[in-house]
């Protein structure tokens, strides 16, 4: 009496590691059972058959002949086999016990003796385990029954979320069904298919919604359908009623990462897995046994109580379930026991791990046919499509995908030419769902539901360039390519559908997985494959002189800067004035000073792009010849743009003030918030307001690129020589405003994502370096991300939380301190010690490089500090630094882990969006370091225009415009396009010229290589592949200093979780 009646060991280290001999499922029966025996044997046994429903993700029902003694096994496998599912193990079939709770059936044991009339039960078809991130899902039809789930889980309210992004997820769903929108079938199909409880009240934002969705392809659609659920906190989550201690009603929910504590629906704590020494129950009560570091000897055992005996074994169960999935690589074997004396559940899971079944489908998924799924409905109208609305579609950071997501189709390389169609390859490979959406009725035992994926939705014509028209974008399925729509330009005022699902993927993965910035991948899926003959048949051909490649620069990175200026004077400006949330003297501050630089812009581009059609012969070509240089555009508009340098003078203003706002006012600080969750804001807000004082600066490098090009007699030389004289001269009077504004934006970016520091904008204060270091405490070398400002040095490490933030555990004044190498002293590679006032650290950095830049610029530092006559007064948390008692010369070795922060320290209110791509995310998990200087470089050195990306798997090309700024390369389908579709952060990266063994046999080729990651990126001529190379190499490496690019095998190699 009184026993554990089940427990489970929660093991922090995998039994089997990589390398080994891969095995397919993980055996859990005891010494000398077989599972393929024990459970094939039941269904050959003789008796009269048994016939099962069961109940598909798209509410198809259909019936499977087992035998009376099949194991859970025997059905899982049929419905697996039936539907062609390859990642399966995701996949189980739940069904209702006799207390009508939700339960899995167990593959191991016989169904007869889980169900007591499996005849009239209904099983159905759920996802079980949910990752974090859609983009390790390989397959595509995975996705599309995930998606398939997420709209399940809205109709049962199981999936929480406001009413916006309850209509944003809907407008996907009717995209992936019936394709493009069309007023009648929209509303023909939300007639006769319900998707929210509340349907009928958000109808027309649906509606609205799914206009903007225009050439979105099913997979596509899947894909965005996940990327915004998974960021919703109920995301996955299945509740299990409990009590705690005091009696509080509360619900408790396994996810990949651990145990979740909800009150309500808002969570109040998370247990992470590292956290957890072991799992068991005692009839009602749940006990949680957690390591001793964690709360201490006394309170290590934390119980819950549950209605019944059976409701707090499912929830073990499925515990066990997640834990062995999601942490392990490979479970040990089950220890043999006692044939004559047993005590408590010998459950354990009986699946492949997530690790085991990523790399299955990688090893087996190449030798399908790929699936490829199309609209149901057809049945629409086709029409050109039209919008006065800002587009807003949630896309995915490229950098977290899997090798198998969806990467959107680009235009042709060359926008003058169009291409004939060439026809869509036919599918083998089709793996259905279990019934057409308008198929209900249940059929004879062995009549199939399954029908083949329909024809393709019809295309809506493509919408001409006002300045020229350009090839409508291709999807392609491996080397043909089809025509498709393209999207429209952006044309709206209309405000825009605020939703807090609009963000871009965190870095948050199980942990073992990967790191995603050591694993990035663009994916080559749904993208525009051109054979090589074919694109060397339709090269343009371009003006060879090299100034018209440098005023081609000028007009491809005005194209971009005008869409960063739209980011606040059409997309921000929406999202205010919908919620009215700015006061109107802070409006007429903001848009009186960004609108009339906008406006002028506008036209200046449009000068531009008039000037290159003539230079490359597009119209007028009998009088291009007076038209083949650009000095004269540029001398007006400079001269011009001498009119707004007091606009320009008041941006300090504006971002002050706006900043201020922001704190001040708890509407406006949530609107800022949740529209830095669009994916049309790629950047943090405030970078955008700099925009227009470093575009000063980039007309100055260009001009100065052009005159060093001409010769002085050259009839474009004067023009040049004084527009360069005149924003010269505007770019003197702002040099000093520009530093100023720099440094306030990277501060106020620092004090969003970094936990238990405030005033980090403080006059005076002055950011220095960033980057990755390994402090020494009692665990070992634990991964630090380190902060070094002119008056102090932070240190903090990476939360498990959902905000993906970073928590200050220490704060160091430069007053005093002393900086020495102690690669000796620790025998640890790179190591240095810091001795300050409070307490003394040793660290270590990645590489000799990174131990060097950190030395330096804490030197530096330090001797500012010095000179300085005021000591800073402003430290964050009073007592804060002080936690210890320890004398000066004594080494920290604090008990810290990564999971030191708990989400329950988190108020909602702190929750901000935080991107992975992000300098401080990226030297996290590429161990290295940015200083201020590098981030002053790689501002000067913004690039964007067309570039050809090489599959790695065939001989095609996919067109892309790139945008190349904040140490990140940015793709987008064209310069268009409000968004971009993926990102690839370059820190730690090296480029370089392809090597024989690479096998490209093309011209103006340069490589992109991280360890084994490599991508090989062609430009248009000589000029724009020297320029690539140049932007991207002076952003990794400053003058003077040493390279910020990591040296082969110099990286310490550390699991980013």
């Amino acid at each position: 009496m009184g026993e554990i009646e089940g427990s489970y060991r929660v093991l922090q280290t995998p039994g089997t590691r990589l390398g080994a001999q891969f095995n397919a499922g993980i055996s859990t029966l005891e010494a000398g059972q077989s599972l393929s025996g024990n459970m094939v044997s039941g269904s050959k046994s003789p008796g009269r058959g048994l016939q099962v429903r069961v109940k598909g993700l798209d509410d198809s029902q259909e019936f499977f002949d087992i035998d009376p003694k099949a194991f859970g096994q025997t059905l899982l496998t049929k419905v697996f086999l039936r539907g062609n599912l390859m990642e399966s193990d995701y996949f189980g079939l739940e069904f209702q016990n006799m207390q009508m709770m939700w339960v899995w059936l167990e593959p191991t044991k016989p169904i007869a003796k889980q169900v007591r009339k499996p005849a009239n039960t209904l099983f159905r078809l759920s996802v079980k385990f949910f990752p974090p991130d859609p983009g390790q899902l390989q397959e595509e039809y995975t996705r599309y029954l995930f998606s398939l789930q997420m709209k399940r889980d809205l109709m049962e309210g199981r999936l929480i979320c406001s009413e916006n992004t309850g209509a944003l997820l809907a407008s996907h769903l009717v995209q992936s069904e019936i394709g493009d929108y069309d007023d009648v079938a929209d509303r023909d199909f939300l007639k006769a298919n319900s998707l929210l409880p509340y349907q009928d009240k958000v109808q027309e934002i649906i509606m609205e919604l799914h206009r903007r969705h225009l050439g979105q392809t099913p997979a596509e659609s899947d894909f965005q359908i996940l990327e915004i659920a998974r960021k919703l906190e109920m995301y996955g989550v299945r509740f299990h009623p409990a009590a705690d201690r005091e009696g509080t009603k509360i619900n408790l929910a396994v996810a990949h990462m651990g145990l979740q504590v909800f009150q309500g629906h808002t969570k109040i704590n998370t247990f992470n897995w590292s956290k957890i020494r072991k799992l068991s129950f005692k009839r009602k009560r749940f006990l949680i046994k957690l390591h001793p570091e964690v709360h201490g000897p006394h309170q290590d055992i934390l119980e819950f109580l549950m209605a019944s005996r059976d409701q707090c074994k499912v929830f073990w169960k499925i515990c066990v379930e997640y834990h062995s999935f999601f942490r392990l690589f490979d479970q040990p074997q089950p220890k043999s026991k006692a044939i004559i004396f047993t005590r408590g559940s010998s459950f354990r899971y009986s699946g492949r791990t997530q690790k085991q079944l990523v790399d299955y489908v990688r090893e087996n998924g190449p030798k399908r046919t790929p699936y490829q799924r199309r609209n149901s409905k057809i049945g629409m109208s086709t029409r050109s499509y039209t919008t006065d609305v800002p587009k807003q579609h949630l896309s995915f950071n490229d950098s977290l995908r899997g090798a198998g997501s969806p990467l959107s189709a680009a235009a042709p390389f060359h926008p003058a030419h169009t291409s004939s169609v060439l026809p869509r390859a036919e599918l083998q490979h089709k793996p259905q769902p279990l019934s057409p959406p308008s198929q209900t009725a249940a059929p004879p035992p062995q009549t199939r539901l399954h029908s083949p994926p329909q024809a393709p939705r019809a295309p809506s014509p493509p919408k001409e360039d006002p300045v020229k028209a350009a090839s409508p974008p291709h999807y392609s399925f491996q080397d043909t390519v089809v025509e498709s729509p393209q999207l429209s330009p952006l044309t709206s005022k209309e405000p825009l559908c605020m939703s807090p699902s609009f963000q871009m993927s965190t870095l948050s993965l199980p942990s073992q997985a990967p790191s995603p910035l050591q694993s990035p991948l663009l994916s080559e899926v749904g993208s525009n494959a051109r054979l090589e003959e074919e694109e060397e048949g339709r090269r343009k051909r371009y003006p060879t002189d090299k100034a018209y490649f440098i005023a081609k620069e000028i007009l491809t990175t005005e194209r971009t800067y005008l869409k960063d200026l739209e980011v606040i004077t059409v997309w921000f400006r929406s999202a205010v004035i919908k919620e009215n949330a700015m006061p109107e003297g802070l409006m007429t501050l903001l848009f009186s000073n960004i609108d009339p630089i906008y406006e002028f812009h506008r036209g200046f581009l449009k000068e531009l792009d008039q000037r290159l059609a003539l230079w490359e012969g597009r119209s007028n070509a009998h009088v291009k010849g007076d038209y083949q240089r650009i000095g004269d555009v540029m001398l007006k508009n400079m001269c011009a743009l001498k009119e707004f340098t007091s606009f320009l003078q008041k941006h300090d203003e504006v971002l002050t003030e706006l900043e201020k706002a922001s704190k001040r006012l708890k509407k406006l600080e949530m609107v800022y918030k949740e529209f830095e969750l669009q994916k049309v804001c790629y950047l943090p807000l405030n970078t955008f307001l700099l925009k227009p004082i470093q575009r000063l600066m980039h007309y100055k490098l260009i001009l100065e690129r052009l005159c060093k090009h001409y010769s002085p007699t050259h009839r474009d030389f004067d023009d040049c020589k004084k527009a360069l004289k005149e924003v010269a001269e505007i770019a003197t009077q702002l040099q000093s405003s520009l530093i100023r504004l720099e440094n306030f934006q990277k501060l106020t970016e620092l004090q969003r994502d970094l936990i238990g520091i405030e005033n980090l904008t403080a006059p005076g204060r002055e950011f220095i370096r960033e980057g990755c270091l390994y402090k020494l405490t009692k665990k070992g070398l634990q991964q630090r991300m380190f902060f070094l400002f002119s008056d102090m040095l932070l240190y903090t490490s990476k939360g498990v939380t959902a905000t993906n933030q970073f928590k200050v555990h220490g704060q160091l004044p430069l007053q005093g301190m002393i900086v020495e190498e102690s690669e000796n002293e620790w025998s640890v590679p790179h190591c240095f010690t810091i001795y300050s006032a409070q307490r003394t650290i040793v660290v270590a950095a990645s590489s000799k490089v990174e131990m060097g830049k950190w030395i330096e610029d804490l030197n530096m530092a330090i001797d500012l500090a010095k000179k300085s006559q005021e000591k800073s007064s402003f430290f964050l948390d009073a007592g804060f630094g002080d936690r210890s008692n320890r004398s000066s010369d004594e080494v920290s070795l604090e008990q810290e882990s990564e999971d030191d922060m708990s989400s329950s320290h988190i108020s909602l209110d702190k929750q901000t969006h935080h991107r992975a791509n992000t300098t401080m995310h990226v030297c996290w998990h590429r161990n290295t370091s940015v200083s201020m200087s590098d981030h002053s470089l790689a501002v000067e050195n913004q690039l964007s225009g067309y570039l050809l990306r090489k599959f790695k798997n065939s001989n095609g090309w996919q067109k892309l415009w790139v945008v190349f700024t904040n140490f990140c390369l940015f793709f987008y389908k064209t310069h268009q396009d409000d968004f971009p579709l993926a990102s690839l952060p370059l820190l730690g990266y090296t480029v370089s010229t392809p090597e024989e063994s690479d096998g490209i046999h093309k011209e103006y080729v340069f490589k992109l290589q991280f360890k084994s990651h490599v991508y090989f990126f062609r430009a248009e001529s000589e000029y724009t592949f020297e320029r690539w190379m140049e932007v991207i190499k002076s952003a990794a490496s400053t003058t003077g200093r040493m390279s910020l690019l990591i040296p082969k095998g110099g990286a310490v190699e550390v699991n980013g979780n």
